[in-house]
Order: C-alpha cells, then sequence, then structure tokens
C-alpha cells in the first residue's frame, strides 16, 4: 500500500501528468469560491432569518435548542468563505475526481501496466453520478458532525474517518469501474473494506494538507488504479500465454 502511494505521489507532477493537474486545480479552484460564497451566505441567512422561521415550523419548544444552532451557524458564517473552502474540500475533489478518472487511470495503467489490457472509460454520465452522490453524502456527514468540532473537537476525528471511508470508497469504485459493472466494483469494495478503508487514510491525510489537496483528485485516482490492480491478482490473459510457452 505504501509502495502504490508512493508511486502515485511521483506521478502528480511527471510531464504527461501535468496538463491534469492543472485543469484539475483549476475546476477545484472555482468550485471552492463558488460554493464556499454561497454557504457563507445561506449560514448567514440561517443565523438573521432561518432561526425565527423554523421555530415557526416546529413550535416554541424548540427555542433553546434552535437558539443554540443558531449561534454555531453564526459562528460558522462568521468564518466565511475560508470556512467554507476547508469544509468542502473532500466534496469538491471527490466532484472533480470524477470528470478525470479515466485521463488520470490512463496514464497510470500505460506507464505501470503496460503489458495488461487497458480498462474501459466510464460513460459520462456514470461518473458524474459517483462523483455528485459521494460530494452530497460528504456535506452531510460533515453538516452532522459540525456541532461536535465546535463543541468538543472531536469532530476532527469524525471529519477525519468520514473522509477516509467516503474518498476511498468512490475512488476505488471508480478505478474499479473500468474494469467491473458497478455492481461487482461495489461488491469487490466491500470485500476489501478494511483495505480500502486504509488505503483512504491516506488520501485522507493527503486532502487534509491545504493547498497541495487541490491535486487530491490526481493522486487519489492515481493511488486506487494501483489499489484495485493489486486487488485483483494476476490478470489471466498474462498468466495464460506464460502457461502455453511452457
Amino acid at each position: 500500500m505504501l509502495d502504490a502511494a508512493v508511486k502515485a505521489l511521483s506521478q502528480l507532477i511527471s510531464p504527461p501528468m501535468r496538463s491534469i493537474l492543472w485543469r484539475s486545480i483549476g475546476l477545484a479552484l472555482v468550485l471552492i469560491i463558488v460554493l464556499a460564497v454561497g454557504l457563507q451566505r445561506l449560514l448567514s441567512w440561517f443565523a438573521t432569518y432561518g432561526e425565527v422561521w423554523l421555530e415557526g415550523l416546529l413550535g416554541p419548544s424548540w427555542h433553546s435548542s434552535l437558539e443554540v444552532l443558531a449561534w454555531i451557524v453564526s459562528i460558522a458564517a462568521g468564518l466565511g468563505v475560508v470556512f467554507g473552502g476547508v469544509f468542502l474540500m473532500p466534496a469538491i475533489t471527490s466532484l472533480v475526481a470524477s470528470l478525470f478518472v479515466d485521463d488520470v487511470a490512463d496514464i497510470v495503467e500505460r506507464e505501470h501496466y503496460p503489458a495488461e489490457q487497458p480498462g474501459a472509460a466510464l460513460p459520462f454520465s456514470q461518473a458524474i453520478y459517483e462523483g455528485v452522490k459521494t460530494a452530497l453524502l460528504t456535506i452531510v456527514v460533515y453538516l452532522v458532525a459540525l456541532p461536535l468540532v465546535l463543541f468538543a473537537g472531536a469532530g476532527f476525528l469524525i471529519f477525519f474517518v468520514a473522509a477516509a471511508w467516503l474518498l476511498g470508497r468512490e475512488y476505488f469504485e471508480l478505478a474499479a469501474m473500468r474494469f467491473r459493472s458497478p455492481e461487482e466494483a461495489k461488491a469487490m469494495r466491500r470485500d476489501n473494506a478494511a483495505t480500502i478503508f486504509t488505503a483512504g487514510l491516506f488520501i485522507a491525510a493527503f486532502v487534509s494538507i491545504p493547498i497541495v489537496n487541490l491535486a487530491t483528485p490526481i493522486f487519489g485516482m492515481a493511488f486506487m488504479v494501483h489499489m484495485h490492480k493489486r486487488l485483483s491478482g494476476p490478470r489471466p490473459e498474462l498468466i495464460e500465454p506464460a502457461r502455453q510457452m511452457r
């Protein structure tokens, strides 16, 4: 696993990968700015007007709880775009990765596995669906953990573990679906859940590093291409010719 991570890191600035890296970083920056500003405005609205609206909807018995929630949200809104950028980074990288999965995987397969059958490009709609699904799920999980971050600090650990599970899950399935049906890819991920979660910890650590995390889609995808190859075992098309020569 460490070898796979080192190989993925070494390819980040390789000549064939540079164009994809710059496009990925540019798209991630645009999405961060747009989504972070939108999040800040949403939080500001809730801190100002949302408490009254929810109390009218839920009833006076919720007043104390909504006051606490409004206080939390007002703090989050005050952190503004910076908070939004950090908070949304794993979700954004999930979405960006779905756009560049085949570009990255093709380069990794050509360089490290030239004798093997290359994977088939994912349908664009399938790749986008997986990216959007993971991004939305990431946001939901983080919103649930947010109060714990502000009160106890335990939310940071939840963030990290959730990112490892969610990102490891998505990147592995994207890599696997180049060779398998979506159902087979998901089944393989479940059968190797512990290994893939551990691999996801590498991606979660990468996405936790400011600035560097803009390259997460490239690193995560390259890393999981290697992991899928290792978990797949020897390829039949390479074994059979060797047997016939004996």
